[in-house]
């Protein structure tokens, strides 16, 4: 079955546009472009893929179908959450629970349509696939 990351070369190639020409068409940074061409994006937030499914003219669940939701097959609801709170309190030095790799964290501030604050927990392995998002 096609990636996520092939399926955006193809689309993207198919109308000439380069990563950035495809960035700047989707008002998307390059940096998430590059990552969901490597890969390293496996499930995108609604409002990426609009805008990526806009630049590439095709509808957001046509991209939907290739994403991955492969944290939750993989690893227990109950040590996701264990991992989301101690991301929250500052924890430092997390290890994939996949692999034992040191995984990245970070914790995202957006406000919500009431303008509240909402701060959401991230994480992606270094080395393997694993991601919390």
């Amino acid at each position: 079955m096609e990636t996520l990351a092939q399926f955006v070369q193809k689309k993207r190639d198919k109308l000439g546009l380069s990563p950035s020409g495809l960035a700047k068409k989707c008002n998307l940074d390059l940096n998430t472009i590059e990552e969901i061409e490597a890969g390293k994006e496996l499930f995108l937030a609604v409002t990426v893929r609009q805008n990526l499914a806009k630049g590439l003219r095709c509808h957001p669940e046509e991209i939907r179908v290739y994403e991955k939701d492969i944290s939750t097959d993989l690893v227990s609801p109950q040590i996701i959450e264990s991992l989301k709170e101690l991301i929250l309190k500052g924890s430092g030095g997390l290890k994939c629970p996949k692999c034992g790799a040191p995984l990245v964290t970070k914790i995202v501030q957006m406000y919500d349509l009431e303008d509240n604050l909402v701060v959401e927990p991230k994480a992606h392995c270094s080395k393997c696939v694993f991601q919390i998002h």
